[in-house]
């Protein structure tokens, strides 16, 4: 990259600095020098792999120069910096410092010497010298060829899209529901009728001459969300709306916001356990509310189904579409658009965000109190606990992808998975959401080697929100590790083991 006047000989070199000493790459091989962004930490992968970037909507591992040398990794600075470089598939390496932009003659550039100066770790091509500094040219193909040995070729997002759509399409006929809290008590919504689940943005905007129900709207995706209370749907006193959830869900060709004051769990139902609502409690006076079914979830816990439909009168309807005309906000029709929707429930381990697709999820419950701890068994499987008569392992997440400890665990759930041959409970930190998506953002993940390869199935890129979920898949998540131990556990659990209660 010669520029005009000078010989073609003259070669330019970015040079930077980690741990104190001078290194250098050609400036034709580096498309740009950005600040630290933003991570995704990618569990178990290669200690040279600090996480996962987005560039412009571009899925782009970054490497530590101080891991691909073989030394200890600090925390970045100010200073630091993350050089992208120019080729096939991008990548940037995490620098501690960039220092300048140099032109050197193509005679001052010794290679003979390569060997003399190389210290454990490093692979050079050469070296200069600069102000009275020798600068090392790093071979950083080879330092990265040698941290992530190339594995087999990665699925691309679109063979994920087609491999979630036929998830949908196989989907059995389990009937599953999201419970949601409203006044201290239980209602529930089927998961189909479920489009996805917000947090209540901070300040709502009001809208004049609107029923009580009507809390506001709020913008959601290019559009306008209208926000009912469902307390006020339900005959229920208004109350404060701090740490309350928006799920939303489709009345007719209108999405509205339903805002309950927290969701509670996701859990798979049994059938013979739903009986249809009491004529008395059908509709209450007026004919606003009306409870579809009842779900005895044990004999304690009674379980409300609503069905969006039947929430609202007919003149709450029209106002409903009023306010949707009002706002310009322009209605969704099921189509084409949908079909490439797809759903995932999102949770957090350490502050990381991970996803896994709905279809696998069985359902969502507190961490039970009691969890059996068996012998000799890997120290990230923490036990088994007896979920309504059946025996489930219990998989501790943290100590699966070698995370630290919890020092809150107030908020954890028992995340219960099924794949064709195993069904297990993960503990997770949280439950953020139920995170609908089109295809367009599912990214294929960059090569990465050891057990990251095959559980980061793809990334889940929401570059408009910031956010980057690593997307696991549920396969691989319960059967490389835990393939021996849950076949050899499945085989030997009778039917007398798996109806005994936790001591």
């Amino acid at each position: 990259m010669a520029n005009p006047g000078q010989g073609s000989s003259d070669e330019r070199y970015l040079t930077f600095r980690s741990e104190e000493r001078l290194y250098a790459l050609p400036a034709g091989e580096v498309a740009e020098v950005i600040r630290i962004t933003p991570l995704a930490r990618v569990p178990q992968a290669p200690k040279s792999l600090l996480g996962l970037a987005n560039l412009r909507g571009v899925v782009m591992p970054v490497a530590s120069v101080r891991a691909l040398l073989g030394r200890d990794e600090t925390a970045s600075t100010s200073r630091s910096r993350l050089i992208v470089l120019d080729g096939t598939a991008p990548v940037a390496v995490a620098v501690d410092e960039v220092a300048a932009l140099v032109t050197v003659p193509e005679s001052e550039i010794r290679r003979e010497d390569t060997e003399l100066t190389t210290l454990a770790g490093e692979q050079l091509r050469g070296v200069f010298q600069r102000g009275g500094e020798i600068a090392k040219i790093l071979d950083v193909d080879a330092l990265l060829a040698r941290s992530f040995p190339q594995t087999e070729a990665k699925r691309a997002s679109v063979v994920l899209a087609t491999k979630v759509d036929d998830a949908h399409a196989a989907i059995d006929d389990r009937r599953r529901l999201l419970t949601l809290n409203v006044a201290d008590q239980e209602y529930g919504l089927d998961l189909q009728a479920v489009r996805e689940i917000v947090p209540l943005p901070d300040h709502l905007t009001q809208l004049p001459g609107t029923d009580e129900v009507v809390l506001g709207v709020m913008p959601y995706r290019d559009t306008l969300l209208p926000l009912l209370s469902l307390r006020i749907l339900l005959g229920l006193p208004a109350a404060s709306l701090e740490r309350s959830k928006v799920v939303v869900t489709r009345v007719g060709d209108t999405s509205v916001g339903l805002v309950a004051d927290g969701t509670r769990s996701l859990i798979a139902v049994d059938p013979s356990l739903v009986e249809k609502a009491p004529p008395i409690l059908s509709a209450r006076a007026g004919g606003e509310t009306q409870i579809a079914e009842i779900y005895r979830a044990s004999k304690a816990r009674l379980i409300s189904i609503l069905v969006p439909e039947r929430l609202f009168r007919e003149d709450v309807m029209q106002k409903l579409t009023r306010t949707d005309r009002a706002t310009d906000s322009p209605t969704v029709n099921v189509g084409e658009g949908d079909t490439r929707e797809l759903r995932f429930l999102a949770f957090k381990l350490n502050e990381d965000e991970f996803a896994l697709p709905i279809e696998a999820v069985d359902e969502v419950a507190r961490v039970p109190e009691q969890i059996t701890r068996l012998p000799r068994t890997p120290k990230f499987l923490e036990g088994v606990v007896n979920l309504r008569g059946v025996v489930l392992p219990v998989v501790d997440q943290r100590r699966r992808f070698d995370m630290p400890a919890a020092e809150n665990t107030a908020g954890r759930r028992l995340v219960v998975v099924r794949t064709e041959q195993h069904r297990a409970g993960l503990i997770v930190d949280s439950v953020t959401e139920v995170l609908r998506c089109s295809a367009e953002a599912i990214k294929a993940a960059p090569d990465l080697t050891g057990e990251a390869a095959g559980l980061v199935h793809s990334v889940i890129n929401l570059e408009e929100f910031g956010r980057m979920l690593l997307l696991l898949d549920p396969s691989e998540l319960l059967s490389r590790a835990e393939r021996g131990l849950l076949d050899s556990f499945n085989k030997t659990a009778s039917p007398k083991e798996t109806g005994r209660p936790n001591r």
